[in-house]
């Protein structure tokens, strides 16, 4: 028998979000500095003669109707622009937690579309697969090529990958899952923010950590202060990112609840995940490295 192939779908982690505008259908228009972390979820894929997927892991009961996960819609996509294309059965161990801001979902669609160009011979660049990504999510396009990058718009425009240096950090949820509508309506309600800024891209790139760091703590999350008015547990996840040791920076990732710390060492990242896992033995702690 022929193994499978595997991918990892790392979550992804806004390191800044700035809302710059709204579209007339309704969707927000951003500028966010991406990178992805060295934990994630994993993808199997099998040839077979019908396109399925199994779910298991962790959070795979919050997953919801498999029918309506975004790897098989991520497939569908590909095969209506590839009336050839070889499908299979795709396995999903979902690590991630759902509904979190670490765009586990676009993740695994992202890992499926690699999965399948693997099995069918297909470049990452090809057009087919970038416009399969695109009709499957808007975050999806940047998790397909999973390296750090300024996205645009919905998610469409991305730059070229950044040189950003591995960063040390800890990934911390609370355990409350935040639905991204919910809180970009408690965004819009609000009223809009204080004009900000979104880095030079060029200006990060061959950067120390610590530089890195400094330039990123000027940055913001936008949504942050609309999702802690819906999920108050976010402010205390950055509170306990923030009472650790060697914390140099903590902030919401995408529309929460998800929160990161960053740190200059990955000891100062593990030992600041063992002390908040050992207070808050029910929220999903992680050091990790963010690249």
């Amino acid at each position: 028998m022929v193994p499978p192939l595997t991918e990892t779908a790392p979550a992804k982690v806004n390191l800044t979000l700035l809302v710059t505008g709204r579209r007339s259908d309704g969707y927000h228009e951003l500028e966010s500095l991406v990178a992805f972390a060295r934990v994630g979820d994993r993808l199997a894929f099998g040839p077979g003669d019908m396109l399925a997927l199994d779910v298991t892991g962790p959070f795979a009961a919050a997953a919801g109707n498999v029918s309506d996960n975004l790897v098989l819609k991520a497939a569908r996509e590909l095969a209506r622009r590839l009336p050839d294309l070889a499908v299979g059965r795709f396995s999903l161990n979902k690590e991630l937690p759902v509904a979190a801001g670490l765009g586990g979902g676009s993740a695994d669609a992202a890992a499926a579309l690699r999965l399948l160009a693997r099995a069918n011979a297909l470049a990452i660049e090809d057009a087919r697969l970038l416009a399969a990504a695109g009709a499957t999510g808007a975050d999806v396009p940047v998790c397909l090529d999973a390296k750090p990058r300024v996205m645009r718009g919905i998610g469409e425009v991305l730059c070229a990958p950044l040189a950003l240096p591995a960063l040390p950090a800890v990934l911390v949820n609370p355990g409350v899952p935040l639905a991204t509508k919910d809180v970009f309506a408690a965004f819009a309600h609000a009223g809009p923010p204080k004009p900000g800024a979104v880095f030079e891209a060029g200006s990060l790139a061959g950067a120390s950590v610590e530089s890195v760091v400094a330039a990123l703590a000027s940055g913001t999350n936008d949504l942050e202060q609309a999702a802690i008015a819906l999920c108050p547990q976010v402010a205390d996840a950055l509170a306990a990112l923030n009472a650790t040791r060697d914390c140099r920076l903590a902030r919401m990732s995408g529309s929460g609840a998800t929160c990161f710390g960053l740190y200059l060492s990955e000891a100062g990242a593990s030992a600041a995940a063992d002390a908040i896992a050992k207070v808050h033995s029910d929220w999903w702690v992680r050091a990790t490295v963010l690249g």
